[in-house]
């Protein structure tokens, strides 16, 4: 069941572990989507860096209009 992550504790711990969360934002129509998924490399008050297991790829997102959940 995936958890919700808000506090910076929870996002020192994803980072510790390793532990795939995924990012998701709201659409236009108040739906959240999934826009990215992957390990925290770093995070602060107002972002939080993503890198992709599969490509590398090195995603930044806001805290403040994104949401965070574990896999």
């Amino acid at each position: 069941m995936p958890n919700t992550i808000i506090a910076n504790i929870e996002f020192f711990a994803a980072a510790l572990s390793q532990k795939v969360i995924s990012a998701w934002q709201e659409d236009p129509a108040g739906v959240y989507c999934e826009v990215g998924r992957g390990v925290v490399e770093k995070y602060t008050e107002t972002y939080v860096r993503i890198r992709n297991i599969e490509t590398g790829r090195k995603s930044y997102y806001a805290r403040e209009t994104t949401m965070f959940q574990t896999v």
